[in-house]
């Protein structure tokens, strides 16, 4: 992630006063937070089945969860159920609380969500193709959101199968 090297508001240099947090050494309060972004991630049941999503900007074939930016005034649970309106078209029941993820690669914090699903799957130009997995066949990955289905699966007494990512 980039990061400021001079103060916004001043242009005098910043200095790293704790890991990762940078402040204007001329001391006109600017303080670079570089606080993580929430994500709702959202896993979607859907007909007994999971929804696994590709999104068009991924490189090769890998299928995730449907997953989006949470919003000015919005909460992490309007965020959840927008984005599968959204990216799949399809009505959600209210989310359940998965669990809370570090994402530090891409600076962000995962608020994994469940919902069940309603509707006929429509994707959005986000998407490119999505996959529906019975829950005993899931796969998971170590990081963010593979991590909030990791949870939920375990919470339905399966033991998903960890696959590396490269």
């Amino acid at each position: 992630m980039k990061k400021f090297k001079y103060c916004p508001m001043c242009a005098s240099p910043l200095t790293e006063t704790r890991p990762e947090r940078f402040e204007c050494s001329d001391g006109c309060g600017f303080v670079n937070y570089d606080n993580p972004t929430p994500v709702a991630a959202v896993v979607v049941e859907y007909e007994h089945q999971i929804v696994m999503a590709h999104n068009r900007s991924w490189p090769g074939t890998f299928n995730g969860l449907i997953t989006g930016f949470v919003d000015h005034g919005e909460g992490a649970a309007e965020c959840a159920v927008r984005e599968v309106k959204e990216e799949l078209d399809l009505d959600a029941s209210l989310p359940t609380l998965i669990g809370v993820y570090p994402f530090e690669r891409m600076n962000q914090i995962i608020i994994g969500y469940h919902v069940t699903a309603r509707g006929l799957i429509t994707l959005n130009e986000e998407l490119d193709s999505y996959i529906l997995v019975a829950p005993e066949d899931c796969l998971v990955w170590p990081t963010g959101t593979g991590l909030a289905l990791r949870d939920f699966l375990r919470g339905r007494g399966i033991e998903p199968e960890m696959i590396k990512l490269r």
